[in-house]
């Protein structure tokens, strides 16, 4: 339960934070609105997962209503509003993710470490997290092209660089993390885990690049449809690997 509350939150978090980073002087207000609700329905879910998880639901619930608050903001074309509450339900978020990681206490604690003190785990969950919503974002941004086909093409380019930032800075956080102990690991694994570690590389980090790239040079033709299909694809491979690379955190 807790691995799944810990993957809401990170989506949550890399899902507002790709709103706050779009234009919104290329993308038309409506896709802000409907992804803000998206974004609260993740926060109500893991404020609902919490407590079972052992976790505390008083932040993702803040950021739920936040979020809300944002699609209102969005409806009314209050451009400046929407953009500040999306960034508060990412900030609130990526607390929570922090929180769930092990690297921020709960609110209810009399102290928390200053967030540059935060260990590698919580920042490699922050990033995780970028990763997937960022993936997920460009792929809804795609999608809602046939709503508003009339919308620069560039809007989608800058959210696939987007994405591919994200996953150079995954890569790196994983090389760091797995390179240096890798030949010991693999010495002590049983086949379950390598295989977890096969396909945390090949879907995470290898593959998704790939599609990621292919989804942009399809830009060029241009058509979104297509990129967009790759997208979808692209999204699969990033949330197999993140979730894959949960599962080796706990197992090793």
């Amino acid at each position: 339960m807790r691995l799944l509350l810990d993957f809401v939150c990170r989506f949550g978090w890399g899902l507002a934070a790709g709103l706050v980073i779009t234009s919104p002087t290329v993308v038309t207000g409506g896709f802000f609105r409907v992804n803000s609700l998206v974004v609260m329905g993740l926060a109500t879910f893991a404020a609902l997962l919490a407590p079972a998880a052992g976790g505390t639901w008083t932040v993702p619930a803040a950021a739920a209503v936040t979020a809300w608050l944002a699609s209102v903001a969005w409806l009314g074309e209050r451009r400046r509003a929407g953009v500040g509450l999306c960034a508060a339900t990412a900030a609130l978020l990526a607390v929570a993710t922090a929180i769930v990681s092990g690297g921020l206490a709960a609110p209810s604690a009399a102290r928390w470490p200053a967030p540059l003190g935060l260990p590698p785990a919580t920042w490699s969950a922050l990033l995780s997290g970028l990763l997937v919503g960022l993936t997920v974002h460009a792929m809804l941004l795609g999608h809602w092209y046939l709503n508003a086909p009339g919308m620069s093409v560039a809007a989608l380019r800058r959210a696939i660089d987007q994405a591919l930032a994200a996953w150079a800075a995954c890569l790196v956080a994983a090389a760091v993390a797995t390179v240096p102990s890798l030949s010991d690991s693999l010495r002590g694994a049983d086949s379950a885990t390598l295989a977890l570690l096969a396909l945390r590389w090949l879907a995470g980090l290898v593959g998704l690049p790939v599609l990621l790239v292919m989804a942009r040079a399809t830009l060029a033709i241009p058509n979104t449809q297509s990129a967009t299909g790759i997208l979808y694809v692209a999204c699969l491979a990033a949330i197999l690997g993140e979730l894959t690379a949960q599962l080796l955190a706990v197992a090793t």
